[in-house]
């Protein structure tokens, strides 16, 4: 592998559940995450529930980019009423990286055929930072990070740092 693409980047993650109806104790995908990241050796430093509004998961990003270089928000992505995770990131990435979308709808389809449709899942950067926002199910948080996230974060932060 060339080192100029995977370079040993400190990797500070933070993980924000976006919800008005789960709290810290009902939570099963941020719990998810902040597992799959631990076994892999990624620190969670940062973790908070925020509810679905647009200026509290805004202000909850710019906390966590105080101390985290991978932020993944995780529910809020779907289309009902109150889901406004990604109208509160969009306009605060620099860089999208559309890859990241299009790969978990990919694989989510294998899991859940065209039910996929419901996920606005997106990726992008701020400064030297990358953020993910992923649907709220276990099994999309899973996906999300096992299949993707872990396998990427060192690839995307190498080059999001050059």
């Amino acid at each position: 592998m060339d080192p100029s693409h995977i370079q040993e980047i400190p990797i500070n993650a933070g993980i924000l559940v976006i919800s008005t109806s789960r709290t810290e104790k009902e939570d099963k995908s941020g719990v998810i995450i902040k597992q799959l990241l631990n076994e892999t050796k990624i620190s969670v430093i940062y973790t908070t529930v925020i509810p679905d509004k647009i200026q509290e998961i805004r202000s909850g990003v710019i906390r966590a980019l105080e101390t985290c270089n991978c932020i993944i928000l995780t529910g809020g992505t779907g289309i009902t009423k109150d889901d406004c995770t990604i109208e509160a990131v969009e306009p605060l990435l620099e860089k999208h990286l559309d890859g990241f979308g299009e790969l978990f709808r990919m694989k989510s389809y294998e899991e859940v055929g065209t039910r996929m449709l419901l996920s606005r899942a997106i990726a992008g950067t701020i400064g030297t930072n990358i953020i993910f926002c992923i649907p709220g199910s276990p099994s999309a948080a899973t996906l999300a990070t096992r299949e993707i996230i872990i396998p990427e974060i060192k690839h995307l932060l190498t080059h999001v740092n050059k």
